[in-house]
């Protein structure tokens, strides 16, 4: 009896449970959408998120909003209507969002059949899933015969840690753009990006991009084609987390132009060593900035003045701080094919790290930037193309490009504000 008793207490308890849970997590949602908009419309200019008319109710809940989408040229913004669909579960919800209901015939002409679907799928733990499909579309304007053929489409986000981590993929197969004149194929292009947040506005993570092919035909114009094209990035912090390190490198396998093929080129960027919390400084500085450029034409014009030159002001001392740091960043590797032979080279700069001493006196960055530079092309491709030698002739006669055999090399060091060019020096003003 005592056992049963116990069960049933068990069951109540579950059953109790089963029952609040849609409720607590439909309430628990609702703070998490207004936490995810705020989050949003804080950390960048670009685009505003409103949300109004939130009705929650016990099984699920609906709502509607609006996307102010902001020209950064001009400042002019742009609204866009949404709504949202909320599924109560017991440990998450499901958001179902669609554009309103004025926009159906619009979309029933582009999507017969299918219609675009994004979904955000959120648990109590504070993990989140979004999902964005476009089924594939194709369209032809009779009059011009001019077409768009598009595969379809995905997109997903992980994102965990309540919004520390995330995990972004991308899948477009391919789309086909037709008029009389021109035609562009896109085939195959890939997505893959992993983040993890540091601290302000600095994030860690991995990236890779490839795009199989891009293609474009014009009548009058030699047709163009990039085969596998790819970008793999990498940013990485040491275990102190008090500086990071990256690396980009751009590959392109083959480029065919008028029938004619070369390839492969490789271009690689990094920095390393820059200091975090200078660094930070430097990127919330640059974003406020461009916010107060975006606001110049609505506000007033002095308080914008003021806060593009606090902003400045901002920007020169998180510049010092990341050269009393030490840092290098540039171009380790450029290696680009032509028909008539590599283009290779390397551009580098770097700044030492100061002692506090060094730091006080410190009145500028480019007083301690040492760096080298070297570039060598073929001969033949000068003497190829009249516009690029009409433009590397004044250089061999100053003395900056430097013939060696069948090749032009241009070699250079940065030291002490000036610049070394194959023995020409050229003096350099101080940058901050």
């Amino acid at each position: 009896m005592q056992l049963k008793k116990q069960w049933m207490v068990a069951g109540a308890a579950v059953l109790a449970v089963g029952v609040f849970a849609p409720w607590a997590v439909g309430y628990v949602t609702e703070q998490q959408w207004q936490s995810v908009t705020t989050e949003v419309n804080q950390s960048q200019p670009l685009f505003q998120l409103e949300t109004r008319d939130y009705n929650r109710g016990y099984m699920g809940a609906e709502f509607s909003g609006t996307i102010i989408v902001q020209d950064p040229e001009t400042g002019e913004e742009h609204e866009f209507d949404y709504q949202a669909r909320v599924s109560h579960g017991v440990t998450g919800s499901l958001m179902d969002f669609s554009p309103p209901g004025e926009l159906g015939s619009q979309l029933d002409r582009i999507f017969p059949d299918e219609k675009p679907k994004l979904t955000l799928e959120t648990r109590l733990w504070g993990t989140a899933i979004f999902e964005f499909t476009v089924p594939a579309v194709s369209l032809i304007d009779e009059e011009t015969g001019e077409s768009f053929d598009m595969s379809e489409s995905y997109a997903r986000a992980d994102i965990s840690g309540n919004g520390s981590q995330a995990d972004i993929l991308m899948l477009w197969p391919g789309a086909v753009i037709r008029a009389p004149d021109l035609r562009i194929s896109i085939e195959d292009f890939r997505l893959e990006q992993t983040l993890e947040h540091l601290t302000g506005e600095v994030w860690l993570g991995n990236g890779d991009m490839s795009l199989s092919r891009l293609e474009v035909a014009s009548r009058h114009e030699p047709a163009l084609r990039f085969d596998q094209f790819a970008i793999k990035s990498e940013t990485t912090t040491g275990d102190d987390g008090k500086s990071i390190d990256s690396e980009a490198v751009v590959t392109l396998e083959k480029m065919t132009a008028d029938d004619e093929s070369f390839g492969p080129h490789r271009m690689a960027f990094v920095f390393n060593g820059l200091d975090v919390e200078s660094w930070n400084d430097l990127t919330s500085a640059l974003t406020d900035m461009q916010v107060a450029a975006l606001n110049s034409k609505a506000g007033d014009s002095r308080a914008v003045m003021q806060q593009q030159m606090e902003s400045m002001s901002r920007i020169n001392e998180a510049m010092l701080g990341l050269a009393a740091e030490g840092f290098s960043f540039g171009f380790p590797e450029l290696s680009f094919a032509t028909p008539y032979g590599p283009v290779n080279g390397e551009i580098m700069v770097q700044h030492p790290s100061l002692s506090d001493e060094e730091r006080d006196q410190m009145m500028m960055v480019m007083q301690r930037l040492s760096g080298n530079l070297e570039v060598s092309m073929p001969l033949a491709l000068v003497e190829q193309h009249p516009e690029l030698g009409m433009q590397v002739a004044p250089l061999i006669k100053q003395g900056m490009v430097e013939q060696e055999g069948d090749r032009l090399r241009v070699q250079g060091t940065l030291e002490d504000l000036a610049l070394d060019v194959n023995g020409n020096l050229i003096p350099l003003p101080p940058l901050f």
